[in-house]
C-alpha cells in the first residue's frame, strides 16, 4: 500500500479536494476540524474511521457513482481505516434527500444483488485488502420503537420540510410520507454506530451528514464525525449530473475505446471538476495543468486526453488506456474507421430505426429517432434522416461520434 509522505497541512490540502459546502465558513470550519482530528490521530498514533454509505440501488454503475470512493481511496492512501458501508437497510425506504418526489423502495433481494455487484465494481478504485464491508442492517434492525423515539425527538419537522426536495413536493401539493423522514435518522446513527470520524457524501447529503449525524453523535455522547461533502460530478454534457437516464453517463464497464471517447466529449468547462473529483491527481498537479491551460502553454485538447488516459488506466489498465488513445487519433483526428467493429447482418426491408434497436446501437427507440433528427445517423458518411425508411444498403453505419456497425443487407 502507498501512504503518501505528506505535511499536515498537505493532507487537509488533499483532502478537503472537490469539496463544496454551499457555505465558506462551514467549509473552513470542516477543514479545521480535520486538521485538528488529523493532528490528534499523529499524536495517539491511530488512523482516522473513515466511512461513505452506498444504496446498492443498481448494479450499473457510472463514474459520478465513484466520486466518493476516490475521496475513500485517497484516506487509505494517507494510512486510514476505511469502511465501505452497505445500505442493506436505508435502501428499504429510498433516500429523498436529491430527489423531488417519493423514492421507491426495494426489496432485500433486489438489495442484495446489487450489493455483490456494486462492492465489486467499487475494487476498481478501493483498495479491495484495506477495505472494511459493513451493512447498516446489523444494527438498525436491532433499534427499539422507544430508541427511535429518543433519536426522532432531536429533530423538528420544520427542519424536514423546509429542506428544498420536500419543499417543492409541499408547494405542488405531492405526498411526503412520514417514513422518508428516518433516513436522515438512520445515516446519522451509521455514523455513531462505526464511531466515525470522518464521513464522505455528495452535496445532497448534506443535511444527513452535517445536521443529523453531528447531532446524533453529540446527543448519544460521541465526538461528531467531520463531514467531507463532494461536488456533483457532471455528465458529459457538462451542465447536469451524470445520470444513465439522461444518456450523460461513463458506464465503469465501458469498453477501454468508449470509455476514452466519451471522456473526450466532455466540454472543456468541466474538466476542473473531473480533476478534482475522479483522478488521482494531487492538489499541485492539477494547479499545474490549469496554470498551463490559463498561460496557453498547454493545449485544452491535449489536457483532455491526458484525462482520458487517466480515467481509462484506472478502471482498465496503462496498456488499454495507450491502445484506446491511438484508436481516437486515428479515428477522429486522422478520420480512419475502427479497425474491428461489430456487424450486422440486416433484412430486406428493415427500417433504420429497427436496425439501431435491434443491433444495439441505441438503448430505446425514442433515442434513435432523437439522434436521426439531430443527423448524427449516418451510412458511409452520408446522413440518414428517415428513421422508418427501409435500410438503403451494404455499408458502415456511424451512430454519434463513437459507435460504428457494419451493417451487411441480406
Amino acid at each position: 500500500m502507498f501512504v503518501r509522505t505528506m505535511t499536515i497541512d498537505e493532507q487537509v490540502a488533499y483532502l478537503m479536494q472537490g469539496t463544496e459546502y454551499g457555505d465558506d465558513e462551514l467549509k473552513q470550519a470542516m477543514a479545521e476540524e480535520l486538521r485538528q482530528r488529523l493532528i490528534e490521530a499523529e499524536r495517539e498514533g491511530r488512523p482516522l474511521r473513515v466511512y461513505c454509505g452506498f444504496d446498492p440501488r443498481t448494479s450499473d454503475l457510472h463514474l459520478g457513482h465513484t466520486v466518493p470512493m476516490r475521496k475513500l481511496r485517497q484516506f487509505q492512501e494517507l494510512g486510514h481505516e476505511v469502511i465501505f458501508l452497505v445500505g442493506t437497510y436505508t435502501s428499504l425506504i429510498g433516500d429523498p434527500s436529491d430527489k423531488d418526489k417519493l423514492r421507491p423502495q426495494l426489496t432485500p433481494e433486489e438489495v442484495e444483488r446489487n450489493a455483490l455487484t456494486y462492492a465489486e465494481q467499487a475494487y476498481k478504485v478501493l483498495d479491495r485488502q484495506r477495505t472494511q464491508v459493513r451493512f447498516n442492517s446489523e444494527w438498525l434492525s436491532k433499534l427499539t420503537f422507544a430508541e427511535l423515539i429518543k433519536l426522532a425527538s432531536n429533530f423538528t419537522l420544520q427542519q424536514f420540510i423546509s429542506r428544498e426536495n420536500f419543499r417543492l413536493r409541499w408547494e405542488k401539493g405531492d405526498a411526503i410520507y412520514l417514513h422518508e423522514t428516518f433516513y436522515a435518522i438512520m445515516q446519522g446513527y451509521d455514523a455513531y454506530a462505526l464511531r466515525a470520524d470522518v464521513q464522505i457524501g455528495g452535496t445532497d447529503q448534506l443535511f444527513n451528514i452535517v445536521t443529523a449525524a453531528r447531532k446524533l453523535m453529540t446527543y448519544l455522547g460521541v465526538k461528531p464525525n467531520i463531514g467531507i461533502i463532494l461536488g456533483i460530478l457532471p455528465g458529459t454534457d457538462g451542465e447536469v449530473k451524470m445520470s444513465k437516464s439522461l444518456g450523460n453517463h461513463i458506464p465503469l464497464l465501458a469498453p477501454p475505446a468508449d470509455m476514452y471517447g466519451k471522456v473526450m466529449s466532455v466540454p472543456d468547462k468541466a474538466m476542473g471538476q473531473y480533476f478534482r473529483l475522479v483522478t488521482r491527481w494531487t492538489p499541485p498537479e492539477i494547479e499545474a495543468l490549469e496554470r498551463g491551460m490559463a498561460e496557453g502553454r498547454l493545449h485544452p485538447r491535449d489536457v483532455k486526453m491526458k484525462l482520458a488516459r487517466e480515467i481509462v488506466s484506472i478502471y482498465h489498465s496503462e496498456a488499454e488506456a495507450e491502445e484506446a488513445e491511438r484508436e481516437f487519433i486515428r479515428i477522429f483526428q486522422q478520420g480512419d474507421l475502427p479497425e474491428a467493429m461489430d456487424e450486422y447482418h440486416a433484412q430486406p426491408g428493415q427500417t433504420l430505426l429497427e436496425i439501431l434497436t435491434a443491433s444495439g446501437m441505441v438503448n430505446s427507440k425514442s433515442e434513435g429517432r432523437r439522434l436521426i433528427e439531430q443527423r448524427g445517423v449516418r451510412l458511409d458518411g452520408q446522413t440518414l434522416n428517415d428513421a422508418n425508411a427501409p435500410f438503403p444498403r451494404s455499408g458502415v453505419l456511424q451512430v454519434g461520434k463513437r459507435k460504428y456497425l457494419r451493417v451487411t443487407l441480406n
